[in-house]
């Protein structure tokens, strides 16, 4: 179990980071370059997307120019190194998350689907009166995959409350873990207020009782470093395209004794081992659960950003986007008007606001015309709005390649906005 030391301990590693050349690194990122309405781009709209560098543009053009072939079930030559690079790059992402085995890293085409996955396979083993526990901050994601479970089984979706800042109350969910309980599903990291969940402690506490846990790390994986097996969770999910990758590709983790245990989500080619009119038997895993010709480009490209993630350091990136929050934070609570969403004590990228008596998409629009690229309304996160009793919120987030300057820029924009509706 980690204790407060070990964490305090770990900040401090983090904080003590080497500081990014973002100049530099900004130059990876041609599309930095252009200017929105006459000003030059201020890219704040990280959660949703994050912007590509270079290097994995180039792979995935390579890969069409120079690999593109079918994977696993050719003998020519560009059949193998296609099938070479794929592999490659699920070995990239094992060690990225520190998983025990490759055969545990199952690609698919976001967290989305990663999550609809478990919940259609490893769901089927839910019955009436059984109960899955999610918090009251999950991603639609994290909410409607479980409530079509539990549609299809008669199991019952329970959740757990979060606080004003926006924090896990870890009382109520320990005492919402009951014999009925049968998986927690909760996100790693907020993607409507930033907040950074406890999961270490959420999932002692359920294992304490035998309960798998899902973990929904869509916002975590570019911000935070992922070990699975310090984390000892048993499904981790995250998407490539907010990693500085590719759109249309993402990981599933699963404990190597669960994902053999599972039915396939879903029938088809690479998946089999043999298939008769009687009978199929299916593939080992990971490619049980890789129905298809998969996004064979993305996977690669997917590599190509985990190294380059690696290359920069995920420390020195948490360090330089810690600072910009703490900045932001700082100029939000000094702009008078301006009330914030999500105040937890751990954060991390994400600043979520609303402006008096003005709409977010009115505010995200002036900022739109002076440059800023914001994301407006609820964030497929509508309990969250409800719980806050607001319709929608603006959402500044950022990445590695952001710059104090354009937290300036931010704040010069809003003032603007206030003083239009002023």
């Amino acid at each position: 179990m980690k204790t407060a030391a070990d964490e305090l301990a770990a900040l401090r590693h983090v904080a003590s980071a080497p500081p990014l050349d973002v100049a530099r690194l900004r130059r990876d990122f041609p599309i930095l370059r252009q200017s929105v309405h006459g000003k030059p781009l201020v890219y704040l709209d990280n959660a949703a997307t994050s912007q590509k560098p270079q290097c994995v543009i180039d792979c995935e053009a390579r890969y069409y120019a120079e690999l593109n072939a079918n994977i696993h079930r050719g003998v020519h030559t560009l059949s193998q190194r296609a099938t070479e690079g794929y592999e490659a790059a699920r070995d990239a992402v094992r060690r990225f998350i520190n998983a025990a085995r490759r055969e545990e890293i199952v690609f698919v085409r976001g967290t989305t689907e990663a999550i609809n996955l478990v919940a259609a396979s490893y769901g089927q083993r839910f019955q009436a009166g059984d109960e899955i526990l999610v918090t009251e901050m999950e991603h639609h994601s994290n909410i409607v995959p479980w409530q079509l479970a539990c549609e299809h089984t008669g199991a019952l979706l329970q959740v757990a409350p979060i606080d004003d800042a926006g924090e896990l109350m870890l009382e109520e969910f320990e005492r919402l873990l009951g014999p009925r309980t049968k998986l927690v599903a909760l996100t790693h990291l907020s993607n409507a207020l930033g907040t950074i969940n406890p999961v270490q402690r959420v999932i002692e506490l359920a294992h304490a009782r035998g309960i798998p846990v899902l973990v929904d790390g869509a916002q975590a994986a570019a911000h935070l470093e992922v070990d699975v097996q310090a984390l000892d969770c048993d499904f981790y999910a995250f998407s490539g395209h907010k990693l500085y990758g590719p759109t249309g590709v993402g990981v599933l983790y699963g404990k190597q004794a669960l994902l053999e245990a599972m039915p396939p989500y879903q029938g088809g080619g690479d998946m089999i081992r043999q298939v008769t009119f009687r009978k199929t038997t299916y593939n080992d895993l990971p490619y049980k659960f890789e129905a298809g010709t998969p996004n064979v480009a993305g996977v690669v490209a997917l590599g190509a950003a985990i190294e380059y993630v690696s290359g920069v350091g995920l420390e020195a990136i948490a360090a330089h986007e810690r600072e910009l929050l703490t900045y932001a934070t700082a100029q939000a609570c000094a702009t008078p008007g301006l009330r914030l969403i999500g105040t937890a004590k751990h954060k991390a990228s994400i600043l979520s606001f609303v402006l008096d008596s003005v709409h977010p998409h009115d505010v995200g629009t002036i900022l739109d015309y002076e440059g800023v690229a914001v994301r407006t309304g609820h964030h497929c996160a509508m309990p969250v709005m409800e719980r806050y009793g607001v319709p929608a919120t603006v959402r500044a987030s950022f990445a590695a390649y952001n710059t104090h300057g354009e937290v300036d820029t931010l704040f010069g924009a809003v003032r603007k906005a206030l003083e239009v509706f002023r």
